[in-house]
């Protein structure tokens, strides 16, 4: 046995299946990546969210995010 809640459903994250809990958040989702959240950003479903909102924006089953890291060039 477990401690772990098992997935309510699965998220694609830069086009990886993600299995997520209900009620989980955009931030939780960005946490597990393991991607530092400086110098990045994100989209839900094609839609760019604001940092400050990661925290409040719940993902569902089936919902696309995309993880997008700043790179400077010339």
């Amino acid at each position: 046995m477990t401690d772990r809640p098992s997935p309510d459903g699965t998220v694609t994250v830069n086009g990886h299946p993600v299995p997520v809990g209900a009620g989980a958040a955009l931030a939780d989702v960005v946490r597990s990546a393991g991607t530092d959240p400086a110098g990045i950003a994100v989209a839900l479903n094609a839609s760019v969210v604001a940092r400050s909102a990661w925290p409040v924006t719940t993902v569902r089953a089936g919902d696309v995010v995309e993880i997008v890291t700043a790179v400077q060039g010339g």
